[in-house]
């Protein structure tokens, strides 16, 4: 499948159905993220959107349906296998999921090492260049318990960075955030994928953060996708949810 523009699904998902227990999460998910672009998934709590999001990189595998991810199924793949689809489709956890235990250099360099990207001093370069990408420079000694609210975003955001990904998962990347903080974040995540060209997914319930950000927008509800469309057909859809959700943040 090929846009009017020349761009192709980096992410194609069909019939993907998750449940855990006697509990159907997704039922049935069709949907497709395109190279470059921005998509915003957004539904109310406990629609799975987080559950969708782990699909994308192999952290949760599906009970029936397909994720492909640059042209790769990964229902196919092992666990090995996997994990080279996690360099290239990394995610920023909606808490950060920093170390304690680290500081900030290693919290950002542990991917790099993990997956023994290059020499001492290259990952010590790389881990300034993304820190610096951030808005983060003389915070390398620091831990997590000294950080922001928002420094931990920007720290999360500058690992996920940190192996060059051709794709970035957000989960929820500006709860708990003060509005000044969340504007500040939502600017940084649009810039980035401006100027590096990643795919981007972003999970949130918060249309304001979502039309910031977004390109196309996707809205789950009872474990399917019940609409698409651009931030346009977003305003003027007919569909009562997705109006709901548009009257409740404008």
């Amino acid at each position: 499948m090929i846009t009017s523009n020349g761009r192709r699904p980096f992410i194609s998902i069909r019939g993907l159905e998750k449940s855990f227990g006697p509990k159907e999460v997704l039922r049935g998910v069709d949907l497709d993220v395109f190279e470059g672009e921005t998509m915003v998934v957004l539904g109310a709590s406990g629609e799975g959107k987080t559950v969708l999001l782990r699909h994308i990189n192999g952290l949760e595998r599906p009970d029936r349906g397909e994720v492909v991810v640059d042209g790769q199924a990964l229902g196919e793949l092992g666990e090995d296998e996997l994990d080279e689809v996690r360099k290239k489709v990394s995610m920023v956890f909606q808490l950060g999921a920093l170390f304690d235990s680290l500081t900030v250099f290693d919290n950002v360099a542990y991917p790099l090492v993990e997956h023994r990207w290059g020499p001492e001093e290259k990952v010590r370069e790389r881990v300034h260049e993304v820190l610096e990408m951030v808005e983060l420079t003389g915070v390398d000694n620091l831990y997590p318990a000294e950080l922001s609210g928002g420094m931990k975003k920007r720290v999360a955001l500058a690992r996920a960075l940190a192996l060059e990904p051709k794709a970035v998962l957000y989960d929820e990347p500006t709860t708990g955030l003060d509005p000044l903080v969340t504007h500040k974040i939502n600017l940084m995540i649009r810039s980035l994928q401006s100027r590096l060209g990643f795919t981007s997914v972003v999970v949130t319930h918060d249309l304001k953060s979502a039309f910031m950000v977004g390109d196309r927008f996707a809205l789950l509800d009872q474990g399917r996708i019940r609409f698409s469309g651009s931030a346009e057909e977003v305003r003027s859809t007919s569909d009562e949810l997705m109006r709901e959700f548009v009257t409740t943040a404008l």
